[in-house]
């Protein structure tokens, strides 16, 4: 039971990290130890799950998709999502560069944690400055406007939680460019069952989709992913840049200009500058800690 709350609060962590536009729940569970757990989990939820399920019982296609774990997670996640979804907004509406610079140094030190995690060696040059380029064309892309349908809502939901289980890439900033954040985020705030049931829909199909190419890149290309993955990490930092200017209204300070902190407070940089520094030590403190349990279980 002990290991499972513990899966619970890295799901809640997923999950206020999915909510904020720039930040990955994927580089959540990547820190925190339970991201190849987490892909090879949901790539065993498949026709051969179906068969174990009619032909040996709920108990065997429990365990095949170790579903303990993926409960405990999706509970976290879910938890995380619907608790912190007005705290989130309000945070990103009145202290976007403190909540920004936060989440700044999570990502920055997130982006050492994931290169550590390559073979010896094995560094992809190449494929990690084309993460970067991506991050950064991702950033430059002004939001689409799609009508709020039950169709766009679901297709927005597949999209996104394939950027959502991605380190790096944020499935909230994917609805940001697509014009569904906000729809998506205020029927999580007012409860929309029908929104919430159809975007969930969406999520489920293309995660199951997208995992089992995920699971298969990941063990044949591990290296060339991860660097990609950097690249991709590092420059997200360009799109949760603490101090902008505004270039359009209703992007809630993550799709304006990058500017310098010139003219603002010395106080209010310092302050964004403590906890740029706090979030990076957090990630090696999560870091720490999940090899301390990775080693506890092996």
């Amino acid at each position: 039971m002990g290991r499972y709350s513990g899966i619970f609060f890295r799901g809640a962590a997923m999950g206020a990290a999915d909510v904020v536009p720039g930040v990955s729940g994927g580089t959540i569970a990547f820190i925190t130890g339970i991201y190849d757990e987490l892909i090879d989990s949901l790539k065993a939820i498949d026709i051969n799950a179906l068969r174990i399920l009619f032909s040996r019982g709920l108990f065997e296609f429990w365990r095949h998709i170790n579903g303990n774990f993926l409960i405990s997670l999706l509970i976290g996640v879910a938890f995380s999502v619907f608790t912190l979804a007005h705290a989130i907004s309000y945070l990103l509406e009145h202290y976007a560069a403190q909540t920004s610079a936060f989440f700044f140094g999570l990502v920055a030190a997130s982006s050492w944690f994931i290169y550590r995690q390559m073979p010896a060696g094995r560094f992809r040059a190449s494929w990690f400055i084309v993460g970067i380029a991506f991050a950064v064309a991702v950033g430059l892309v002004r939001p689409a406007e799609i009508p709020v349908t039950p169709l766009s809502v679901f297709l927005s939901g597949a999209v996104a939680i394939c950027a959502m289980i991605l380190p790096g890439i944020s499935g909230s900033f994917i609805l940001l460019l697509l014009g569904m954040y906000q729809p998506v985020l205020g029927a999580v705030k007012s409860l929309d069952v029908a929104t919430i049931l159809v975007f969930s829909s969406g999520c489920s199909v293309g995660l199951v989709v997208f995992v089992r190419l995920l699971s298969l890149l990941l063990h044949r290309y591990r290296a060339s992913i991860l660097s990609w993955l950097t690249g991709i990490l590092l420059g997200s930092l360009s799109i949760i840049w603490p101090w902008k200017e505004s270039a359009g209204e209703g992007m809630g300070g993550f799709t304006m200009h990058n500017i310098l902190p010139t003219a603002d407070p010395v106080m209010d940089v310092l302050l964004c500058v403590a906890l740029a520094a706090s979030s990076v030590v957090l990630v090696f403190v999560l870091e720490n800690r999940a090899g301390v349990s990775a080693k506890a279980t092996s």
